[in-house]
């Protein structure tokens, strides 16, 4: 139903980062006098972008959240990847977590708990309420199939039983 990360905004600053250090390495590129001096600048570039810019990105794209009919999938990881699930026939508590910065911009932490272990934490997400309203709503829709299956397997049960005693 709906593949989310968390919102991009966090983005902004190690992409300020990349801009300053492409401007200045440009800007100084070629103007030393030792061949070495340009070498280490550029050296120090790159580690700069690869640990201020590219690592942040990475670890951005690395943490998932899916939302099907059945369950709630998270996934996270760079280098050890780890997978929850939640199916929606647990039944759980959905709260919406805003701080006045993440309500400018209609996103927010959505914690899940479902009374066993810690609660799943979907961390800015965008549009947090109507991930919590569509949570609320696949488990309710969940629990109302569920209890339905439950009622006709229970009526079957009694014929069988019924049928076995004839």
């Amino acid at each position: 139903m709906a593949r989310l990360r968390p919102n991009a905004r966090i983005l902004f600053f190690p992409t300020l980062v990349l801009f300053c250090i492409c401007g200045v390495t440009g800007y100084y590129a070629g103007t030393f006098d030792q061949d070495w001096q340009d070498a280490a600048l550029l050296i120090g570039a790159a580690a700069a972008i690869l640990v201020l810019w590219l690592l942040p990105l990475v670890f951005w794209l690395n943490r998932r959240y899916t939302i099907t009919s059945r369950r709630i999938i998270f996934r996270h990881g760079f280098f050890v990847h780890t997978r929850q699930e939640l199916l929606h026939t647990r039944g759980y508590d959905v709260t919406l977590r805003q701080n006045w910065f993440q309500s400018a911009f209609r996103s927010g932490d959505v914690l899940i708990n479902s009374g066993l272990e810690h609660p799943l934490v979907l961390k800015d997400v965008p549009n947090g309420a109507l991930v919590q309203q569509v949570l609320n709503d696949l488990m309710e829709q969940s629990r109302t199939v569920m209890g339905s299956r439950r009622q006709e397997q229970s009526a079957l049960a009694d014929d069988t039983a019924f049928w076995a005693a004839r």
